[in-house]
C-alpha cells in the first residue's frame, strides 16, 4: 500500500514584516495564495525508515536526510502516536527549490497527510496543523491552501475569501536565496529604522474578495523584496522585463529569488512568459493560476 498527496506552491501577495523578536523570528502579516505548481509525495511502508528519494527539476538540491521537512513531519507524527516511522517518502518535485514558493514546506505538509492516511493515525485537523506549525512558518498554509492571512510568524491562519481566479507567471532564477540570509539582510537594512507593526492591507483583502486583478496589482507588497534585491541585484532586471511585457504588477515571491507577475488572462500570461525567457537572471518560466486547494490525497 502507498499513499500519494499532491501539494501546491504559494505566492505571497502581501508580506509585511515586523522588527526582529527576541527569539529571532519576525511578526508577519502574510497573505498567502496557493497556486497550481505542485509537488507529489508518495509514502510507502519501508523498514528502517524514514528515507527520502526525489526526482524532477532541482531534485539534486533537495536534502535527503533528517533536515528535510518531510522527514521531520513524519517523525513528529510517529512520535505522537507511538509509532516507528518506517516509511519511504518519494518526492516528485515540481515546485522550485529555494525559490520563495514554500516547496520544502509543501513537502512537509504532504508527507504528514500521506503518513496519517498510511498509518491510520486519524489525527484531527487541529493536530495536523499543530505539527505543521512546529515544523515551520509556511507549513500550515501548505496543508490548508486556498488563500489565508498568516500572522504571528506566519503560522496562525485566517482563511480569506477570494472572488475569482488570478493568473500568474513565475520566473525561476539562475540561483537560489536562503530565507535566513534574506531575513538577516532585512534586519541589516532596517537597522536604526522604526519598523511598524505588520498589518494586512484592507484594500488588498478587498481586491482578493472581489477577484479584481487590477485592484490586487495596485496593492501587492513584499517587505523582503529590498533585501532579496540587495543580495541578488539582477532580479530587478527580471521584474522590469515582466512589467515591460504587460504584467499588471511584479514582485519577488516571499524571500525569493522567484519573481511573480500578475496578469489579466492566459493570453497576457503567454506574452509575459515569452518575454521573460530572455531575462538574464531567469532560468525557466512557469504559468499558474490561484487559488487552488492545499495538500490533497490522490
Amino acid at each position: 500500500m502507498s499513499v500519494t498527496v499532491r501539494v501546491p506552491a504559494k505566492v505571497n501577495v502581501q508580506l509585511a514584516v515586523g522588527a526582529a523578536r527576541p527569539d529571532g523570528f519576525h511578526d508577519l502579516a502574510n497573505v498567502f495564495l496557493a497556486v497550481g505548481l505542485y509537488d507529489e509525495v508518495t509514502a510507502t511502508p519501508s523498514p528502517g525508515g524514514p528515507r527520502v528519494t526525489c526526482d524532477g527539476p532541482d531534485a539534486a538540491q533537495v536534502p535527503l536526510d533528517g533536515t528535510n521537512l518531510a522527514v521531520r513531519a513524519v517523525e513528529a507524527l510517529a512520535a505522537r502516536h507511538g509509532l516507528t516511522p518506517d516509511v519511504h517518502l518519494h518526492i516528485a518535485k515540481d515546485i522550485p527549490v529555494a525559490g520563495g514558493m514554500a516547496g520544502g514546506s509543501a513537502d512537509g505538509a504532504a508527507a504528514l497527510l500521506a503518513c496519517d492516511a498510511l498509518w491510520g493515525t486519524r489525527a484531527s485537523r487541529e493536530e495536523l496543523l499543530e505539527i505543521c506549525a512546529e515544523l515551520g512558518s509556511d507549513v500550515p498554509f501548505s496543508l490548508v491552501g486556498g488563500a489565508a492571512l498568516g500572522t504571528g510568524r506566519g503560522e496562525k491562519l485566517t482563511p480569506l475569501e477570494v472572488g475569482g481566479t488570478f493568473h500568474w507567471v513565475f520566473a525561476m532564477a539562475t540561483r537560489g536565496l536562503s530565507t535566513p540570509a534574506v531575513f538577516r539582510e532585512f534586519d541589516r537594512l532596517a537597522e536604526g529604522l522604526d519598523i511598524p507593526e505588520p498589518v494586512a492591507s484592507e484594500a488588498l483583502l478587498d481586491a482578493l474578495a472581489k477577484g479584481d486583478p487590477d485592484a490586487l496589482a495596485a496593492t501587492v507588497s513584499n517587505d523582503l523584496q529590498p533585501a532579496a534585491l540587495s543580495l541578488f541585484p539582477e532580479l530587478a532586471d527580471t521584474l522590469a522585463a515582466g512589467r515591460a511585457a504587460g504584467a499588471l504588477t511584479a514582485l519577488v515571491s516571499g524571500s525569493g529569488p522567484t519573481t511573480a507577475f500578475l496578469v489579466r488572462d492566459p493570453a497576457g500570461a503567454q506574452k509575459v512568459a515569452e518575454a521573460l525567457t530572455s531575462a538574464p537572471a531567469c532560468r525557466t518560466v512557469r504559468t499558474a493560476v490561484g487559488p487552488v486547494p492545499g495538500a490533497t490525497a490522490l
